[in-house]
């Protein structure tokens, strides 16, 4: 079953189509003329693209920016923000007003240089990196088509639609989410390639001579050429896509910078005014005599009929939700609000208990798959993946199913090699909404996935990362396969929760805060190897929400503060042992989470590290630890690339071992008490 097309621009003879593109193509054009800066041309060259789409095609509601059976439209080429802006503006989106348009790329104004999810009412998804919107638009697909599995036609019938431009196409992403897409079949989504064969630099012949059609027919996807210019060439290549079985690329050859006489057709119209005087030989060649920001009302009028249109459709699907009943209405309203099942808590709560009694000694990644498989069956909209590591990540449930083109009830997607595509399909999970999206990788691997990571936490959209393979502790496979880098650079993300839980115990409780951050993306930093499990009782309050807290507290004052993270917390408490035997009071601190830690209070920080000396200890470089250290702390890590060797014999080459930071622990109170007998 299709959702039928909207009603036909023909209902409203009044005003042409070139009049309503023209209007898109003079408010972007103002605006940029106004900011003295932005990128005119895309949206001059798609406007009459956009226009069909809106007019024609696609199912919104202005007054309700949220509804959930709405089509959702991304602009992967971001730049032409404009285009987007002005559609917002036109169709009657709150917030949107002319004011906004003339306040295009400035401070505290809800039409920033490129889109931003949450910023400006109808932006779906966050778009400027070249590449990432196609990519978050599979994920958006990927969703209505799981989710229309669950709950059928009546309640769940939209279709993805995104413009992208060559830049989209020739990222490498955009590869992998085109080949992801096809192989599942996602009939709702069609792409529509602003295909002008200009880039920054010049013609895209410059540096492209891809057959783009023959690229997305060999990945599975129906493909077609249509002239972007032609309204009805347009609808019909729409209308046929929505009728196809596979997702559909229509590529539509565009004049970049349409109407403008001496930059039109060049990349002069990309990403720059266009100047007084090219401004008024414009709206002189396409017929518009207005002042600038000026639409006539018939046409504003006009545009706001379309944008109105869809209430009829939103307040139907409201009231078939009312009519569900309450079995069926409690998991569907749970996935739309993004919430946490009932059940939920008390299978977690069993899962903390459980691996506190039973005091495994297991790899992270290990207790990671438990937590997994006790919270599955109470998170119906819990759906994993991984990039072709399954077995290594141990991410999927015993109780998932897999998703293939023929069934999407399924709950766990086998996305093949395909990290950065997994990453940024996540995000348009995550933002679609009715799922709880995480995949697994290589910890390693984060580089390829970090673009879409990246927007995750500007965002602010709830997508869990599980990265095993932590460390040099993952051994033999050497240091193209071991990071070192990886927890500095995923810490300096703003909005990202980057956890390396130390034992099983600390693992189901990074789970938990990863599972309730609704405003932050997290990545599980997870172990190949096995660790002790050194938490006797699954407190009432979950420890590792804390970021940082201590383990072992010594008997009288601190002599020494052992910091440590992941792995390296079994080494810190035998390095206390042996301090102990020197009669040095060394503290424990487990600090699975920096940043949870840095949100804690100045006073429950200085209680935790205390007045005493620190060592910092992990497997990794250095990064951020300072400022946890302190000016005379020490840090017992990594200093360069690892080595291929068993991992307890790296521990002992790199001098990440229980003797190493006792020994550090004794260098620094010996350097501690010198300072104070010469100060």
């Amino acid at each position: 079953m299709t959702a039928p097309a909207l009603s036909r621009i023909a209902s409203y003879p009044d005003v042409s189509h070139a009049e309503m593109a023209n209007a898109i193509r003079f408010l972007a054009i103002d605006a940029v003329e106004k900011a003295k800066s932005g990128h005119p041309g895309m949206p001059m060259g798609m406007a009459d693209v956009a226009t069909v789409l809106f007019s024609r095609f696609l199912k919104f509601d202005p007054a309700d920016p949220a509804w959930s059976d709405r089509d959702r439209f991304v602009l992967s080429a971001g730049h032409g923000s404009m285009l987007l802006y002005a559609l917002l503006y036109l169709t009657g989106y709150e917030g949107v007003t002319l004011h906004e348009l003339k306040a295009f790329r400035q401070w505290g104004s809800k039409t920033p240089g490129h889109p931003e999810y949450g910023h400006t009412p109808g932006v779906e998804t966050t778009t400027g990196p070249l590449g990432q919107g196609i990519a978050t638009a599979v994920g958006m697909a990927l969703a209505e088509r799981l989710m229309n599995a669950r709950f059928g036609n009546n309640f769940v019938d939209h279709f993805t639609y995104a413009i992208a431009g060559d830049g989209c196409l020739m990222e490498g992403l955009s590869h992998e989410a085109i080949s992801l897409a096809g192989h599942l079949r996602l009939s709702r989504l069609i792409v529509l390639f602003d295909d002008n064969e200009i880039s920054i630099d010049g013609a895209t012949s410059l540096s492209c001579s891809d057959d783009q059609l023959a690229r997305f027919k060999a990945s599975g996807w129906s493909a077609s050429r249509v002239d972007g210019h032609d309204p009805d060439a347009v609808a019909a290549a729409i209308e046929c896509a929505r009728n196809n079985d596979r997702p559909s690329l229509i590529a539509c050859r565009t004049v970049i910078g349409f109407g403008a006489p001496n930059r039109q057709g060049t990349e002069k119209a990309h990403g720059a005014p266009l100047g007084a005087e090219e401004v008024a030989k414009t709206r002189t060649a396409l017929d518009w005599p207005h002042e600038p920001f000026q639409i006539p009302e018939p046409v504003i009028e006009q545009w706001r009929k379309i944008g109105a249109r869809g209430q009829g459709a939103r307040r139907n699907w409201i009231e078939r939700t009312r009519r569900l009943n309450t079995t069926a209405r409690s998991p569907f309203h749970d996935a739309l609000n993004r919430n946490l099942s009932c059940e939920y808590a008390e299978a977690m709560a069993q899962v903390r208990a459980r691996f506190a009694a039973d005091r495994p000694n297991i790899a992270t990644r290990q207790a990671s798959q438990l937590v997994i498989d006790g919270i599955a069956e109470a998170l119906p909209n819990f759906l994993g993946g991984s990039a072709d590591l399954t077995h290594s990540n141990l991410t999927r449930a015993k109780t998932h199913a897999p998703v293939r083109p023929d069934f999407f009830e399924g709950s766990y997607v086998h996305y093949g090699v395909r990290e950065h595509a997994m990453a940024a399909a996540m995000n348009g999970i995550a933002l679609h909404g009715g799922f709880i999206p995480y995949g697994g990788t290589f910890l390693t691997f984060a580089d390829y996935s970090r673009p879409a990571i990246r927007l995750a936490a500007l965002m602010g959209v709830r997508v869990i990362h599980v990265m095993t393979h932590d460390s040099i502790g993952l051994g033999e496979d050497g240091p193209t396969h071991q990071p070192v880098e990886h927890l500095a650079s995923l810490r300096a993300i703003p909005n990202l929760l980057v956890f390396r839980p130390g034992d099983a115990v600390e693992t189901a409780e990074a789970w938990d805060c990863a599972l309730r951050a609704g405003t932050s993306p997290s990545v599980l930093c997870l172990s190949r190897q096995a660790m002790p499990t050194f938490r006797k009782v699954a407190d009432k309050d979950n420890l590792v929400a804390l970021g940082a807290y201590v383990v072992v507290e010594p008997k009288g004052d601190r002599d020494i503060t052992l910091i440590a993270t992941g792995s390296e917390v079994s080494i810190a408490l035998k390095a206390a042992k042996l301090l102990a035997a020197d009669s040095v009071r060394a503290a424990v601190v487990s600090a699975p989470c920096f940043d949870l830690f840095r949100q804690q209070s100045a006073e429950y920080r200085d209680g935790v590290l205390g007045r005493a000396p620190r060592i910092g200890v992990e497997a990794a470089v250095e990064g951020d630890w300072a400022r946890w250290l302190g000016d005379g702390g020490q840090f017992v890590g990594m200093t360069g690339f690892g080595a291929s060797a068993p991992a307890e014999q790296l521990y002992r080459e790199f001098g990440i071992t229980a003797e190493a930071v006792a020994t550090a622990a004794l260098n620094s109170l010996a350097q501690s008490r010198m300072a104070a007998t010469y100060s």
